[in-house]
């Protein structure tokens, strides 16, 4: 595995940023009274991914860098569910949110098996 110098060059990391960025875009659109609900919930949930990426970079030790991933991970399958909700609730059309999404899932675990390798 490549060694980085900072977190903002791992490409899971700039996939996971990207995916908030996306999320914040797609939910300008949604309906006001969601503000407080789901646009609140799911730009939440979505910025915890890279979050979570970047504060377990720095983590010395193999299980905290993993505990922080996994977060990541469950954070992520927490924004799927709501960009789900999103598309049925006919808000806005998620299917490329949730292809990134599952592109993100990949990433991460390709990123925690190269720690697991290198532990």
């Amino acid at each position: 595995m490549e060694k980085t110098s900072k977190f903002t060059d791992l490409i899971v990391w700039q996939k996971a940023h990207q995916l908030v960025l996306d999320i914040y875009l797609a939910t300008k659109s949604f309906p006001k009274e969601e503000l407080y609900g789901l646009v609140s919930q799911l730009r939440r949930a979505a910025a915890s991914i890279p979050a979570n990426i970047s504060e377990g970079y720095k983590k010395r030790s193999f299980l905290d860098k993993i505990r922080f991933l996994n977060i990541a991970e469950s954070s992520l399958e927490e924004a799927k569910y709501y960009l789900i909700l999103a598309n049925d609730l006919k808000y806005t059309d998620t299917t490329k949110l949730l292809n990134t999404s599952e592109e993100v899932g990949r990433l991460i675990n390709a990123y925690v098996n190269g720690i697991e390798r290198n532990k």
